[in-house]
């Protein structure tokens, strides 16, 4: 066990067997973020020497790759990142918000991740909006931060989109804010529904179009009335929304972020060994109750490099988004009159 084992010595152990043994099967993108995470603060990239002017120790510092995928890259990121939106914050409760794909669903997403991950951040964000306008919930225009994360603990392919949405939103002319109920901010059954006959549709309409790719054992869903079958089963069953309590306070809705906006695949803290058997690291199983989640699992090298680079994302593709935060600054968190 290493408490200094990072992803960049796995991936410079094992990447060069893996890439061969997997060529022409691999996507430019996803070699560029196996050469920045091998490359990060190494000699490949320079570096700088830092002395000090008292007693002439000196030590060089080589450069970080800032490549969004790497585990060591992001935590400064994230804080540059943190400190810009502090100032967003309003004195409101934040409602944490989870929308999830079904799993027939996020099959189809991985192999098309551009196209179907911006439809799944656009459709939750519609659905949350749409519903809290509606004068017979909240009434209000909200505003919201949304974070994809495709990932599962396990590095299982999970796409789901996490939301930080204000306790409130500004009424519709604009004039005052009109705050949510203390514990409640709107119906996961109405958010379900919703979200899923807005995804549904535009999923279809986007097949219609010809703008989804099929490979593998997915192949036959080129076919339209394949694909509409396979559809079926989720059409009539619930999709995951899942709300949680509010934060207690500005600070609380910060250190989620923290750990939220930037987090990659797996961290480096998580990482626990990397021998002959494979690579060892921690894990949370949400079947398990609370104080039994914390798991540790050993994946064979392979499998291991093979789920991490599932959720290599693509080219220029915005997982942070943002839609319209209220202007007004309501007075107090229960003013709905100012």
């Amino acid at each position: 066990m290493s408490a200094s084992l990072a992803l960049g010595d796995i991936f410079r152990a094992a990447g060069p067997a893996w890439r061969a043994a997997h060529i022409g099967r691999l996507l430019l993108q996803q070699l560029k973020v196996m050469s920045a995470i091998e490359h990060c603060r190494t000699a490949a990239l320079g570096g700088h020497v830092a002395a000090c002017g008292d007693c002439g120790h000196w030590r060089i510092a080589y450069n970080s790759c800032r490549n969004r995928h790497c585990p060591r890259c992001q935590g400064n990121a994230a804080r540059t990142w943190l400190a810009e939106r502090e100032a967003d914050l309003l004195p409101v409760g934040y409602f944490h918000v989870v929308f999830t794909l079904p799993a027939r669903i996020a099959d189809i997403a991985l192999q098309n991740k551009a196209v179907l991950y911006a439809l799944l951040l656009q459709a939750a964000s519609e659905t949350m909006m749409t519903i809290a306008a509606d004068p017979r919930h909240l009434g209000a225009r909200i505003g919201i931060t949304a974070v994809l994360h495709s990932w599962g603990s396990a590095l299982t392919h999970h796409s789901h989109v996490h939301m930080i949405v204000p306790g409130g939103g500004l009424s519709p002319d604009g004039q005052r804010w009109i705050s949510s109920r203390p514990a409640f901010l709107l119906p996961v059954r109405v958010l379900g529904k919703l979200f899923r006959r807005l995804f549904l549709t535009r999923l279809l309409a986007l097949f219609d179009a010809d703008r989804l790719a099929f490979r593998g054992r997915l192949a036959p869903l080129a076919d339209r009335r394949a694909f509409l079958r396979y559809l079926v089963p989720v059409r009539s069953r619930p999709w995951v929304v899942y709300a949680k309590p509010p934060f207690a306070g500005p600070k609380a809705v910060l250190a989620y972020l923290s750990r939220y906006t930037h987090r990659v695949a797996i961290s480096n803290r998580r990482l626990l060994a990397f021998n002959e058997n494979g690579v060892t690291f921690r894990y949370k199983d949400y079947r398990r109750d609370t104080a039994h989640q914390q798991q540790v699992m050993t994946l064979a090298t392979d499998e291991f490099i093979r789920r991490f680079m599932l959720h290599v994302l693509p080219r220029g593709f915005h997982r942070i988004r943002h839609w319209p935060v209220p202007a007004a600054r309501p007075a107090s968190p229960g003013c709905e009159n100012c």
